[in-house]
């Protein structure tokens, strides 16, 4: 399996487009990401993706389009810190990609940001599989936030993740 981080590109349209729409992507990322993904969320995603100051990468397998992470510099008192985010395609799930694709991001965004001293990920408490692959790449649990956010109607936990420049 070939796999690559790299700028999103406007051929990736389809396959974005198509592996976005899963309820299973939208159903796990904050109400801003669109639901349904439409081909005119997908541009724009595109456009935005290559431009700006966060680093937004397309995972991209067998050269296929199948996935989205970046990093995303905080400011004012969070200024040394990096939000990181991502989804992967249902077919591409449970292979051990997203952690691979997560440590490579850490990577890049240590090098790019120099000033930069954690990453963090929020995901839901619910959401196991994005624990175990930030786990996998070396995050630790540092809080536990019960009852914070409200997806859908129901009511989850978050929690938050980090990783440390050195560590």
């Amino acid at each position: 399996m070939n796999l690559e981080l790299r700028p999103f590109r406007p051929d990736d349209l389809d396959s974005l487009v198509r592996h976005a729409s899963h309820p299973s992507v939208a159903a796990n990322l904050t109400d801003s990401f669109p639901n349904p993904f439409t081909e005119e969320a997908g541009r724009a995603f595109i456009e935005m993706a290559n431009k700006g100051e966060a680093l937004r990468r397309c995972i991209a397998v067998n050269g296929e389009c199948a996935g989205a992470i970046g990093l995303h510099p905080k400011q004012d008192l969070w200024r040394n810190n990096l939000e990181l985010g991502y989804w992967l395609a249902v077919p591409y799930r449970g292979q051990g990609i997203m952690s691979h694709a997560i440590r490579r991001m850490v990577t890049l965004g240590f090098e790019a940001f120099p000033a930069v001293t954690r990453i963090y990920a929020t995901p839901f408490g619910s959401n196991i599989a994005s624990r175990r692959a930030l786990e996998k790449a070396g995050f630790v649990l540092e809080a536990t936030l019960l009852g914070t956010l409200i997806k859908n109607g129901v009511v989850q936990d978050e929690l938050i993740y980090a990783v440390r420049r050195g560590a």
